[in-house]
């Protein structure tokens, strides 16, 4: 047990100073003519009431002042210390969600999946490894939604995007309004923690904002977006005559994605392969990095009200004995 105001205390000794140096308040009584002493004389407890009082009638108000300056001190007990990393950056994820990201054109621990699985599977591995930043989450297709703010939660990210279906924001995709939402969410935030990944599969087909032009925005609002160009450039498909080899990303406009990640003062990376991605998100990981010293506090409960409610209960024991009270009781119990 520790104390926030143990200075208190020192205030034991005041009700003892006060009636060393303050003259006893002298009070009047009425007087009460009685022809004869005698009825007074035999009730129960009168003898008891004249009588000095003893330890007993100062152990209830000592407890209540010494119960007050518990209070007063602030008790409080320290838990454990806990650790929370500093944040470094705020990070918005903006992940294409539209009719092309179900190309099964990549694997995942030996069996074909396609393109939007391994996006969860590598980027909830990337948001594992970025605790202590604030991550945010857009969806996009034929428009771009908000799915999740920036937040600490990362877990509450990481369930939003393995919530993610294909098609769910439209067939198409409109990658200048993800950067345009991106921009209106990240340019209140600190110039150096403004930091947009963009992944998608394809080329701008939809939306109201061309790319080039939402990259300038971003560049003049100072966030920096990296670009994820995703898709294998050989993919074997079933003909009349067996098999032939089609290139699955042949709608991906890698040249829009390099000028928006240059204008910006980002990096493009073309993921061919899970390999590459994990890659990819490893470099990002080491190009942003969150800060390496956490702050450290201890949890404080607060124990001021135990003492307080002693004080309480002591202070109506100690009512309760007041002798007008007693006499009231007494005097209605005569009265029966």
């Amino acid at each position: 047990m520790e104390w926030h105001w143990p200075w208190a205390f020192l205030l034991l000794p005041l009700p003892w100073i006060v009636r060393g140096f303050m003259p006893p308040a002298r009070v009047q009584q009425a007087a009460l003519k009685v022809p004869s002493l005698l009825p007074w004389q035999q009730t129960p407890g009168a003898a008891s009431h004249n009588r000095q009082p003893g330890w007993q009638h100062w152990l209830l108000p000592l407890l209540t002042w010494v119960a007050l300056l518990t209070a007063l001190a602030r008790p409080y007990h320290s838990g454990e210390v806990v650790q929370v990393p500093a944040s470094g950056r705020d990070l918005m994820l903006a992940v294409d969600i539209s009719g092309s990201m179900q190309i099964e054109d990549m694997q995942w621990q030996q069996r074909p999946v396609n393109r939007l699985q391994l996006v969860k599977e590598v980027v909830n591995d990337f948001i594992d490894q970025r605790q202590g930043d604030r991550l945010g989450l857009v969806l996009f297709g034929s428009g771009a939604y908000l799915q999740a703010p920036l937040t600490f939660d990362s877990h509450t990210v990481q369930q939003f995007l393995n919530e993610a279906q294909i098609g769910l924001a439209g067939k198409e995709t409109a990658i200048g309004d993800a950067i345009g939402l991106t921009i209106k969410r990240l340019k209140a935030n600190p110039e150096s923690s403004r930091v947009m990944i963009l992944l998608t599969d394809g080329a701008n087909t939809a939306g109201e904002v061309e790319p080039l032009k939402a990259a300038e925005l971003a560049a003049h609002y100072q966030v920096k977006i990296y670009t994820v160009g995703l898709g294998a450039d050989v993919m074997e498909v079933p003909s009349f005559f067996g098999t032939r080899r089609v290139n699955p990303s042949r709608d991906l406009d890698e040249q829009s994605l390099q000028q928006i990640a240059d204008s910006t003062g980002g990096h493009f990376f073309r993921a061919r392969n899970s390999q590459e991605l994990q890659q990819i998100y490893q470099l990002i990981d080491e190009l942003e990095p969150t800060e390496q010293d956490p702050q450290k506090y201890r949890p404080q409960q607060n124990l001021y009200h135990w003492p307080l409610l002693l004080a309480f209960i002591a202070s109506l024991l100690l009512a309760l004995q007041q002798p007008p009270l007693g006499h009231w009781w007494r005097g209605s119990k005569g009265g029966q």
